[in-house]
C-alpha cells in the first residue's frame, strides 16, 4: 500500500472504525506501570512485577522480549523510529495485547510491513487538533475552545504560541498532546484506560545518557534537551496542577530522573510496593 491517498483513505476508515479508543475508556482500574527507555529500566525487577498491567513504547520492548512480562499496550508515534527500528515496533506489537501508533508512524509501517498491521488492527493515535481531513484550528483557537471541554487540558496565551501547545487529554478518542516525549502520551492513555495509580520507569530524560538498549554509536539523535525545558517539563507541571489529584496519582520510580520531584513524585521500589498494596 503504497499510495498516499489510498494511505490517507485507510487511516481514516482505521480511526472511524469502531472508535476503538472510546470502547476502552475507562474499563481498567488500579495501577499500571509506564515502561520507558532511559538507562534506570534496565536495572527495573520486570518479571517481579509482571502482574501489574504495563505501557511500554519504541525500544523499550526490548525488556520484555527477555521476560515472560508482556505489555497491555505498546506505543510508538515516531515515524524516524518505525524506519530506523522496524523489527523494535514489529516486537511491540507482537508481544503487547494492543497497539497504538500515531498516523505516520503507521504509514511507514504500513508499506513495509502490511500484513502484520492488518493482522494486528492497531489503535491510531491522533495528535490534538491534528485531523486526517481539513485544516486545523490555530494553536490559540484550539487552546481558546479547549477550555470549555471537561475532557481536555490546555494552556492558553494571547501572546505566546508555546502556551497553547502544552495541555492533557482524559480522552483519547478526542486526541492527546505531545509533550515531546512519548511517555506524557502513555499517562494520558493510563487516564482514558482507567488507571489511578500510574508508575513511570526509565523517564529519565537525561540525553547523554542515552537509551538503554543502544549502543553510544548506534543510538538514534534525541530532542531530548531541546524540548525540555519549553515542552516537556511545562506538560508535566500542568499535569501535576490540573490533573493529578486524590483519583490520579503518578510516580517516578527514576530516582536520578530529570524531572523535579515536586512535579512527579519520585519514590524506591519500597515505597513502590507499599503503593501496590494499597492501591
Amino acid at each position: 500500500m503504497n499510495n498516499p491517498v489510498v494511505l490517507d483513505s485507510w487511516l481514516c476508515g482505521l480511526w472511524d472504525e469502531g472508535r476503538k479508543f472510546q470502547q476502552c475508556k475507562g474499563i481498567h482500574s488500579g495501577p499500571v506501570i509506564i515502561f520507558a527507555s532511559g538507562p534506570s529500566a534496565a536495572q527495573f525487577p520486570l518479571e517481579r512485577y509482571a502482574h501489574v498491567p504495563f505501557i511500554t513504547m519504541n525500544g523499550a520492548i526490548a525488556r520484555f522480549s527477555q521476560t515472560a512480562a508482556r505489555p497491555l499496550f505498546y506505543l510508538c508515534d515516531d515515524q524516524g523510529f518505525v524506519r530506523e527500528r522496524r523489527q523494535l515496533v514489529l516486537e511491540g506489537i507482537r508481544l503487547s495485547s494492543h497497539a497504538a501508533l500515531g498516523a505516520n508512524a503507521l504509514k511507514v509501517l504500513m508499506q513495509a510491513s502490511p500484513d502484520i498491521v492488518e493482522m494486528a488492527k492497531p489503535y491510531l493515535m491522533l495528535r490534538v487538533n491534528r485531523p486526517l481531513s481539513g485544516t486545523p484550528l490555530s494553536d490559540r483557537q484550539f487552546a481558546w475552545n479547549a477550555r470549555g471541554n471537561a475532557e481536555l487540558e490546555c494552556g492558553f496565551s494571547l501572546f505566546e504560541r508555546k502556551p497553547n501547545r502544552i495541555g492533557f487529554s482524559r480522552n483519547m478518542a478526542l486526541g492527546y498532546f505531545g509533550g515531546r516525549t512519548i511517555p506524557y502520551a502513555a499517562v494520558q492513555l493510563a487516564f482514558h484506560l482507567g488507571f489511578d495509580h500510574v508508575f513511570l520507569v526509565g523517564m529519565d530524560l537525561n540525553a547523554q545518557a542515552g537509551r538503554f538498549y543502544e549502543q553510544a554509536d548506534e543510538a538514534l539523535p534525541s530532542r531530548l534537551d531541546d524540548d525540555y525545558k519549553d515542552y516537556i517539563l511545562p506538560s508535566f507541571q500542568l499535569m501535576a496542577k490540573r490533573v493529578v489529584g486524590e483519583n490520579f496519582q503518578v510516580f517516578n520510580l527514576s530516582i536520578d530522573s530529570r524531572m523535579p520531584t515536586t512535579v512527579v513524585p519520585k519514590i524506591d521500589l519500597a515505597q513502590f510496593e507499599a503503593l501496590l498494596a494499597r492501591s
